[in-house]
């Protein structure tokens, strides 16, 4: 089985490429098991993860990519360093303002701004996982009005800067996909004090591995 694993840092996928023996040199490629891994830096944010995925699902074929990394928590059911699979996500900047209300790209007439995994029946499923809600952001949110307003039009659970792009070239290349994310902050006002991003990454990393060897 075939598998793209994308993160948008090294960082975030540092521990299970040790784990796994990765060659310390790019491209990061594996067999172990039934599974043969390419880990994918993609890079932060949504062009960035749209063109390195879109690139490496041109280049070759794969039965399952699955985006991980770290992201912020709205609702208090999810804790630091807790670990959920997204299963819907949404470019929630995409679209227009009137004055002080927003026109999403579905009001407008012109697209489609939310996007859905598409496990592959193969791979073992995440019935430990919690399964959230996400949105996909260019500008992680640190303002107690925009974070007010983002809620109360999406309902979010979580946030990144690149899940939703993942979702959307994987519909497009008609590949199975997974997103797994880890709790590092509550979207709050900006304050890394109060961040756990070690925790997350290892949380991560943790249940990636599990994964793999289960």
């Amino acid at each position: 089985m075939k598998i793209l694993l994308v993160a948008a840092t090294k960082a975030e996928i540092e521990p299970f490429l040790t784990h796994f023996s990765f060659r310390n040199l790019l491209p990061y490629n594996k067999s172990f098991g039934r599974y043969q891994v390419k880990v994918l830096i993609g890079g932060v944010g949504m062009v960035a993860t749209a063109f390195s995925v879109g690139k490496a699902l041109s280049e070759h074929p794969f039965d399952l990519a699955i985006n991980v990394g770290i992201a912020g928590s709205f609702i208090p059911e999810l804790k630091l360093g807790d670990v959920c699979q997204v299963n819907e996500d949404s470019l929630v900047e995409l679209g227009a303002e009137d004055g002080e209300e927003f026109l999403s790209i579905e009001t407008l007439g012109l697209g489609r701004s939310t996007y859905f995994a598409k496990p592959d029946l193969l791979f073992p499923k995440l019935t430990n996982l919690k399964s959230v809600k996400a949105i996909t952001v260019n500008k992680i949110h640190g303002n107690e009005k925009s974070i007010a307003k983002v809620v109360a039009l999406f309902s979010p659970d979580i946030e990144s800067m690149e899940g939703a792009a993942f979702f959307y070239v994987c519909e497009q290349t008609k590949t199975s996909c997974l997103q797994i994310r880890a709790i590092s902050n509550v979207v709050e006002r900006r304050n890394r004090e109060n961040w756990q991003i070690e925790l997350a990454i290892k949380s991560l990393n943790d249940t990636l591995i599990k994964l793999f060897e289960s």
